[in-house]
């Protein structure tokens, strides 16, 4: 969700998914709902999301609005898939992302996922998950949640540690996140717990720490990201002004070792690089993204992807809001990948899967080298599938741009 749209094509008159029925196969994949709700309490300063706190907004994108600009958007989403022509899908998986969703009331966020029952449906089983942070619920709100339909709660934990949490202008304590996962645990939801390692001056103790605090909790999934500095976020200047030091890539890979070795360990094993869940309790929703499933995105800058076509809304809530008050899909851009561009795509997700993905021709030829570099299991590289080591973790990118040639 970053501010930076993609360049592509101008959307159609016809709208993004305008000359689909040449594209894609007769099997449908799964189809999956993201929600994004753009708001926070307090704009952290690595992030370089597409948020904005209450009062950078109004002209009809504040949030007391907000959902019912989503219910509207979702139905102009179905009406869209009706008019290429797709078979209807119920939604396998739907995510409510951000900024912080919890911000909005629960009566809200369940507005919007009965939009996609209404619209979609919803398929059995359907895995409905919504970030929060650990300072935005408690038991009575999780259990209207819960009771509307959510089955999973991802908390933005991020550390243990209150100077590293001070750095990355988290306003919870970890107190609080032990309270959200036991009135989580309490009206019956999964757990996932979010997790950045390398923010400046937190040493390797410091993330042991937060690992043990985070593992004490006894969580079903746990994500953890090494900390990207990005340009125009308030973190980027301080370290170009020297107030903060730069990350540093040899202790981010030591944190990120220390992490699989603890999560695995504790009954989690890695089932996308960054991701480790206990058996069963994977996210479904992200697993759609990586093998390459379909999905709409709802919401200013929200993805989406159906049958090979990538679209992205307008960024701002503002023109979004206006888009969808005019009856209008708030694509901005679109890109309908060739078999090339799709099969390098998948490559490069599927190479993130603990499941791996399998090469052909002389990409299955350079798989004895990937072996002896440490890069490549060799017991799934001699049925032509590329299983990444933990050291080929840590240099997925490079394995992937060498077997695409």
């Amino acid at each position: 969700m970053s501010p930076a749209l993609p360049e592509g094509e101008r959307v159609p008159d016809g709208g993004p998914l305008a000359g689909l029925a040449a594209g894609g196969g007769a099997v449908l994949p799964p189809f999956g709902v993201y929600l994004h709700v753009p708001f926070c309490r307090v704009r952290c300063g690595y992030c370089d999301f597409n948020t904005y706190t209450a009062g950078e907004l109004g002209g009809g994108a504040d949030q007391a609005g907000y959902a019912a600009t989503a219910v509207a958007e979702i139905r102009l989403a179905a009406t869209a898939l009706t008019t290429a022509e797709l078979p209807a899908r119920p939604a396998a998986t739907v995510f409510v992302g951000g900024g912080t969703p919890t911000l909005l009331p629960a009566t809200d966020l369940l507005a919007m996922l009965g939009a996609v029952r209404a619209e979609w449906g919803l398929a059995p089983g359907a895995e409905v998950t919504t970030e929060a942070n650990p300072d935005t619920v408690d038991e009575a709100s999780l259990e209207q949640l819960a009771a509307g339909g959510i089955t999973r709660l991802s908390l933005g934990m991020q550390s243990a540690v209150p100077h590293v949490l001070a750095t990355l202008d988290r306003t919870h304590t970890p107190a609080n996140v032990g309270r959200a996962v036991a009135a989580a645990r309490a009206v019956g939801l999964d757990v996932s717990l979010d997790l950045i390692y390398g923010t400046p001056g937190e040493s390797v103790a410091d993330w042991r720490r937060s690992l043990e605090a985070a593992l004490d909790l006894a969580p079903d999934h746990v994500s953890a990201y090494a900390l990207g500095i990005e340009e125009g976020t308030r973190m980027g200047a301080q370290v170009r002004r020297g107030e903060l030091p730069p990350t540093d890539p040899d202790d981010q890979a030591e944190k990120y070792e220390i992490a699989d070795s603890a999560l695995a360990s504790a009954g989690l094993p890695w089932y996308e690089i960054s991701n480790w869940a206990r058996p069963g309790h994977q996210s479904r929703h992200n697993l759609g993204y990586w093998r390459g499933a379909d999905w709409w995105g709802i919401g200013p800058g929200a993805h989406s992807h159906v049958r090979g076509t990538r679209f992205w809304n307008v960024k701002h809530p503002r023109a979004h809001a206006a888009l969808v008050r005019a009856g209008r899909l708030p694509a901005a851009g679109r890109e309908v990948l060739n078999p090339e561009e799709r099969a390098f795509e998948r490559l490069m997700l599927g190479v993130r899967l603990a499941e791996g993905v399998p090469v052909r021709g002389r990409a299955r030829d350079l798989l004895p080298g990937l072996i002896t570099r440490g890069l490549v299991e060799a017991a799934p590289a001699e049925h032509g599938r590329v299983v990444l080591t933990r050291h080929g973790r840590l240099l997925a990118d490079a394995v992937t741009h060498e077997l695409a040639g």
